[in-house]
């Protein structure tokens, strides 16, 4: 249960990371809340995460889904430009997330 509640707590850091551009530099009241309420709820599930996995891996494959999913909603909502070094990058990274969460079961 706590590497999904980990993988959610990505997923809201990613919806987090795009929701602070629409603040407009914290002046729009609405985007602000919502990005407020995004960035609380993402670091408490990541501690809620963290009471059962080691807090350097929680860490690590949370920053990393929240990567690879700002990454590929630039590319995919923002079209942002796709590279061969681009995709290596995000492979990497997914790779990464995979090996942290086949290490914690060792």
């Amino acid at each position: 249960m706590s590497w999904i509640t980990l993988f959610a707590a990505g997923l809201v850091e990613v919806a987090w990371s795009q929701s602070i551009k629409p603040t407009q530099n914290f002046t729009r009241l609405w985007p602000t809340a919502a990005c407020l309420v995004l960035g609380v709820g993402a670091v408490y599930l990541l501690s809620r995460a963290m009471q059962v996995i080691p807090v350097g891996t929680a860490y690590a494959v949370f920053t990393g889904i929240g990567a690879v999913g700002a990454i590929t909603l630039g590319i995919v909502v923002h079209r942002d430009p796709v590279s061969p070094m681009r995709l290596a990058a995000v492979s990497l990274i997914v790779a990464g997330i995979l090996l942290a969460r086949l290490a914690a079961d060792e």
